[in-house]
């Protein structure tokens, strides 16, 4: 895939595949990734979108109307892979017959809760069979649609409705799922992790590789709710660039089974400056909880020299 040139100005200048009115939150970590990976699809390209149900389906879609000005399906939690993979597969068996003469990619979205959990059985089998597909995961670290639940996305000792931290409880005991490094471990062409830093540079050029690599691509953005983590909406870029100056979400992808770093912090910031930005983790810093910081600090160092390990920086 020859990949385009990255010119801001232009990216933003193409029409809006997500239209406005949806009935997002304001500030929300999912409308940011929808709007910008969609920006990846060329001028004039169709596609075909695909939806885990979550809070990016109920606030987008309310039949028979939707803000998605391309062909939109929306299924259940757990099929949005299989959901896909099967319209694709129909569109190969279409266009060979010579019913279908036009050009589609096709790309599904869901949330942790629908991809990390609930969906991965169907997701897993979709990149599996390697279907010319990309699925797209906002990751906001919780089952933000149904009162902010603990999914496997969920960071460690993150305050949740079902891991709520007081005094019997210091929030989530256990630590993240790395999906990336699940979905890499399926051989698929092209996995990669991003978030919204700078100009989105990193985004969208990793949206449109994933777009454009013929057979299965998996891509995981970090997507930050303002009412699951509690911060002011305004402050959503300062906190996903905080999570990448921390190596909480580095930046990488796994082209092909090669793994290359994307981005390197001059200085790795403490792990504290990302948490301490997110009411969900206020807890960890009342006195006696300091054990709990130094834990989470610890976990946070061993992915990433692992990371550097598999991407040989």
């Amino acid at each position: 895939m020859e990949q385009n040139k990255f010119d801001f100005k232009e990216i933003q200048e193409r029409e809006e595949r997500l239209a406005p009115g949806h009935r997002m939150c304001a500030g929300c970590g999912g409308t940011i990734a929808v709007r910008n990976v969609l920006k990846a699809l060329h001028p004039g390209d169709k596609a075909v979108i695909g939806n885990a149900t979550g809070c990016l389906e109920v606030s987008t879609f309310m039949y028979p109307y939707t803000a998605y000005e391309d062909s939109y399906i929306h299924n259940a939690f757990e099929n949005a892979g299989a959901t896909l993979s099967g319209v694709e597969t129909a569109y190969k068996a279409l266009k060979k017959k010579g019913k279908i003469k036009d050009d589609y990619k096709f790309i599904t979205f869901g949330g942790d809760g629908g991809t990390y959990d609930i969906g991965l059985q169907s997701l897993s089998g979709a990149m599996e069979r390697g279907h010319d597909m990309v699925y797209v995961c906002y990751d906001n670290g919780a089952y933000m649609n149904t009162s902010v639940q603990r999914s496997s996305a969920t960071p460690m000792y993150a305050d949740t409705t079902t891991t709520p931290a007081g005094k019997v409880s210091d929030g989530k005991p256990q630590t993240r799922k790395d999906l990336a490094a699940v979905m890499a471990a399926h051989n698929i062409p092209y996995v990669a992790q991003t978030t919204f830093i700078g100009n989105m540079k990193d985004l969208y050029t990793k949206a449109e590789k994933a777009i454009y690599t013929p057979g299965a691509a998996f891509l995981n953005v970090l997507a930050p709710c303002p009412r699951g983590w509690k911060y002011d909406a305004p402050d959503i870029i300062e906190i996903c660039k905080l999570a990448v100056e921390t190596c909480y979400w580095p930046l990488y992808e796994i082209v092909d089974g090669k793994w290359i770093l994307s981005y390197m912090p001059k200085n790795k910031l403490p792990l504290e400056e990302f948490l301490k930005k997110q009411g969900r983790f206020k807890h960890l810093f009342k006195s006696g909880n300091e054990h709990l910081l130094e834990a989470f600090q610890a976990e946070v160092d061993r992915r990433w020299e692992e990371l550097l390990t598999r991407c040989n920086a």
